[in-house]
């Protein structure tokens, strides 16, 4: 591939290019974005060239969901499959100081950004976001399109459902099963199993609301 097109003018597009540039990726960085308004732009120091639909055009373009929300992530994954685009253009994008184990594997399209630390056994799955600072110690599991943010950290053999959400410094005990499409609150001490839809707060952690999708 000739460059990298990063769907998504967000603040993870920002982190993101600066993370692609320490790892010198070939050719140029451009962004797609379905909001008009920005196209023609400089989001940071990256251009935005267009349409989330360019990217059936350009293929000789590596491309990386920059979408802070899972669901949305998912939505663009479906939408660019009935377009026809080849699933193996997605990338991960890992920052260079995080050490990978033989154990543990991030799968294409996700993004894990500096100081995350994988220990042993650990499993990430596609279009996976771990913003900095994120620990998965032993056993890990976290399915596609999760999004940890910064400063999580995960107990030994704790799964994270498809499309959930951990928010910022939150701790998630070992063993726990996080439910697909559920929501953990930034600081939130998790003791307890989250049932999927579910969003969970407070120390200890408890439901606040269901059926929450973000």
């Amino acid at each position: 591939m000739t460059g990298l097109l990063m769907v998504g003018a967000s603040g993870l597009a920002r982190e993101a290019t600066a993370v692609a540039v320490l790892l010198q990726h070939d050719g140029p960085l451009n962004i797609v974005d379905d909001n008009s308004a920005v196209w023609g732009t400089l989001h940071g120091l990256t251009p935005v060239i267009g349409s989330v639909d360019l990217v059936t055009e350009l293929v000789d373009h590596d491309v990386l969901l920059t979408l802070g929300k899972g669901r949305h992530r998912r939505r663009v994954v479906v939408r660019l499959e009935m377009l026809g685009m080849d699933p193996a253009r997605y990338i991960s994008l890992i920052h260079p100081r995080i050490v990978l184990p033989g154990s543990c594997s991030i799968g294409a399209g996700s993004i894990a950004l500096d100081g995350v630390v994988l220990t042993a056994d650990v499993e990430v799955g596609r279009h996976v976001v771990l913003m900095p600072q994120v620990t998965l110690t032993h056993g890990c599991t976290v399915h596609d399109y999760a999004t940890l943010c910064a400063g999580v950290s995960l107990g030994g053999d704790v799964e994270i459902g498809e499309g959930a959400y951990i928010g910022m410094n939150a701790t998630v005990r070992e063993g726990v099963h996080i439910g697909a499409d559920a929501v953990v609150g930034m600081g939130a001490v998790v003791l307890h199993d989250v049932p999927a839809g579910e969003t969970w707060a407070g120390v200890p952690a408890r439901p606040i609301r269901t059926g929450v999708h973000l």
